[in-house]
């Protein structure tokens, strides 16, 4: 293994992607989640060409392929630790479920041993990693407590009690481990000590959080207060899916309203006790949960948010209101809120997007999914491969994920159900890559970007992002630059701001070459871009590139339609009508209304529709100069040229 951080991050994150394709953008952000140099994509293929060489040292040079766009490393999942673990972690909640607990505990015992510290203790995480570190250690937390609750159903709670004491330390505020140590200390003979371990863990909610314990854990304590038996009885069976209870099981009203445990069942296994808490708190979900729904994961699959974020504080109130769950009876009916975002290349929608996934996070409880559609590149990913790696975050077995895009999204459906669960898909190529993504849960919510309109998408709020206002265009420039520069030459900054025609990308590119070059003067770089032949020239730095991102929108377009959008820039800036476009074009009106309108879905025009009711088009600056561009290109290429003379 390379002692070297980068590559670390390159072989961990391959070895967690085994046997998936790595695309090289996503090695990209991984290694430089804030600006990648200019040799990103040479120092990647450095890096790979090196753990190569390790793997044919060890002659498993085959195990590392390059793919298009990115790389994978097909190896056995029997040869990674991580994937034994998962592998006995489910064998032992399948048993645990059967009421083996005895196989259940080894099965668990085993799982845990693998682990010999922190998950990618010695490598340094970026966002990606980071992701999989947080599944794997609220994994292996889960596990820890079903490994425990297995202990006191084999009778074990006397040497249960010191490990629980210090997990308690460890997790002050953690409920379910002060019940599990209540349940232990109660079982040998402690009652006193079970009632203080509540009342510590109460005063600790109420000075920290300003909140009482859960209604689970007071039910608990209130039974604790009766006089109930101590030693356990014989345990009983785990109860099945039938609604039926043992007799005297029903729950016991208090003086003080509080229903409490039946005594008996204080006698039973700990993973009975805690549900059977659950169950008295709240009905029955609608749709019934998945055998192992108790030990789904909680995913963090955010990326990180953008270092320098500015602005944009409308757009987010109003993309928050929208997926906030409504109060009242009834008022958030039975559908998942959705949010849209849309806009030209470049403009931020990303970034927006994300940056209010996480504004959003402690509404949503249950978890957060992340996935790139890819809806810009040439070949957008299969919504069946996304909801594969959605259920695996669910903790999913994969020999429990069926084949069918169908089946897939009616298990997503069901294991999100009854949860709160944020869905964010970026860079969606349309409504149709949508459809199986979305939970069916009120109180969950999805958000989508993309460089198309979505109209199928008709419950959902949908925002067009356009160019920043001047003061924020001028901030994002002044928070990457530095702001002390952009007060000295404000005015050189404002034109560079307009020049740039208020693009937040470009503006990014600009700010970053200005950070690296602190000599450099912003009234030179204004003077420079006002004489430069294209702008875009000047709206790129090493991988962040303005006219690629307008080229991958371009190629999507049609022929006829790549047509009209080069010969419309002839236009500038200036607002037209579909009868101007006509006049230029020299083809009939209603012929072109169709091609107008795909531009403007595709945010490569805006469109705008006055008092007099007849809409306009008009483009955005960096738009514009992208199509002159084009323009300029095709004609002077000599097969086009004779092409266009002989129409």
């Amino acid at each position: 293994m390379p002692t070297a951080p980068k590559p670390r991050q390159v072989i961990s994150l391959l070895m967690l992607r085994h046997n998936t394709v790595v695309q090289a953008s996503e090695l990209i952000d991984e290694l430089w989640p804030e600006l990648p140099p200019p040799s990103a994509i040479t120092t990647l293929q450095t890096y790979i060409y090196k753990f190569r060489k390790l793997l044919l040292k060890q002659e498993v040079g085959n195990l590392l392929q390059t793919q298009p766009g990115g790389y994978s490393l097909t190896i056995p999942a029997s040869s990674l630790d991580v994937s034994l673990f998962e592998r006995k972690a489910e064998e032992g909640q399948e048993l645990l479920q059967k009421g083996d607990s005895a196989a259940a505990l080894a099965s668990f015992e085993r799982a845990l041993a693998l682990w010999r510290g922190p998950a990618l203790a010695d490598v340094e995480t970026g966002g990606r990693l980071l992701s999989y570190v947080t599944r794997l250690e609220e994994l292996r937390f889960r596990i820890l407590e079903l490994r425990i609750e297995a202990d006191l159903e084999t009778g074990r709670h006397r040497e249960l009690i010191s490990e629980l004491k210090s997990l308690v330390l460890a997790h002050p505020l953690h409920e379910h481990l002060h019940g599990l140590l209540m349940l232990a200390l109660h079982r040998s003979g402690r009652r006193h000590e079970a009632l203080e371990a509540y009342q510590s863990l109460r005063q600790k909610m109420i000075d920290e959080l300003g909140l009482e314990p859960g209604k689970d854990l007071a039910r608990l304590q209130h039974t604790l207060l009766s006089d109930s038996p101590t030693e356990p009885r014989e345990p009983p069976r785990r109860p099945g899916p039938g609604p039926a209870a043992a007799p005297g099981a029903g729950p016991l009203a208090q003086p003080n309203g509080t229903t409490a445990l039946p005594p008996a069942l204080l006698s039973a296994p700990a993973s009975v006790v805690l549900p059977s808490l659950a169950s008295l708190a709240a009905p029955p979900p609608l749709t019934a949960p998945a055998p192992v729904a108790a030990a789904m994961g909680r995913p963090a699959q955010l990326p990180a948010g953008l270092v320098g974020f500015v602005g944009r504080h409308e757009v987010l109130e109003e993309l928050k209101a929208a997926l906030h769950e409504p109060d009242g009876p009834g008022a958030g009916g039975t559908a998942a809120r959705i949010g849209v975002v849309t806009g030209l290349p470049g403009i931020g929608k990303s970034a927006v997007a994300v940056h209010l996934a996480h504004m959003l996070r402690p509404r949503f409880t249950d978890g957060q999914l992340y996935a790139d559609l890819g809806g810009s590149s040439a070949e957008p990913r299969d919504p069946s491969e996304v909801l594969r790696g959605f259920l695996r975050a669910l903790d999913v077995p994969t020999s429990r994920i069926p084949e069918s895009l169908e089946e897939r999204g009616a298990l997503f459906r069901s294991r999100t159900a009854g949860r709160r669960v944020l869905v964010l898909l970026d860079d969606v190529a349309s409504s149709a890559q949508v459809r199986h993504l979305l939970p069916a849960d009120p109180r969950c919510a999805l958000l989508v970007t993309g460089r198309r309109r979505m109209a199928a998408l008709v419950e959902a709020k949908h925002v067009e992002l356009r160019p920043p206002s001047p003061e924020e265009a001028l901030e994002i420039l002044a928070v990457l630059a530095g702001r002390q520069r952009v007060e000295r030459d404000p005015n050189a900054a404002h034109r560079i701001v307009e020049l740039l025609g208020r693009h937040p990308l470009a503006l990014r590119c600009v700010g970053g070459r200005l950070a690296a070059g602190p000599g450099l003067s912003l009234a030179t770089l204004a003077q420079r871009f006002a004489v430069a032949p294209r702008i875009l020239d000047v709206a790129r730095l090493g991988e962040l590139d303005v006219r690629s991102r307008f080229d991958e929108s371009y190629d999507a377009l049609t022929h006829t339609e790549q047509g009209a959008f080069r010969l419309l820039s002839m236009l500038g800036e200036t607002p037209f009508t579909a009868a101007q476009a006509a006049e230029l074009l020299s083809r009939p009106a209603r012929d072109l209304e169709h091609t107008l309108e795909t531009l403007a879905d595709n945010h490569l025009l805006a469109a705008d529709r006055r008092a007099d009711g007849i809409d306009r088009y008009v483009f955005d600056r960096l738009t514009q100069a992208y199509a002159k561009e084009r323009l300029e290109d095709t004609l002077a290429s000599p097969p086009v040229i004779e092409e266009l003379g002989a129409r």
